[in-house]
């Protein structure tokens, strides 16, 4: 059970990763001049989402044994 917990948060890692790249990339695209501060702001968000998977992947397997 704890391998389907980590699964399920592996793959909400990668959708939430990719809507934020998207919504960045359509942030980029209405405000070129901007894209300095938009791309921290993503890595930063990305980071955090990673984060915040990781720890639940190590508790979904952890829990498994």
């Amino acid at each position: 059970m704890g391998a389907i917990g980590a699964g399920i948060a592996a793959l909400g890692a990668g959708i939430g990763i990719g809507l934020i790249g998207s919504r960045a990339m359509e942030a980029i695209a209405r405000q070129p001049e901007a894209v300095g501060d938009i791309r921290n702001n993503m890595i930063l968000t990305a980071a955090l989402v990673e984060g915040a998977a990781l720890f639940a992947i190590v508790v979904g397997l952890l829990a498994n044994g």
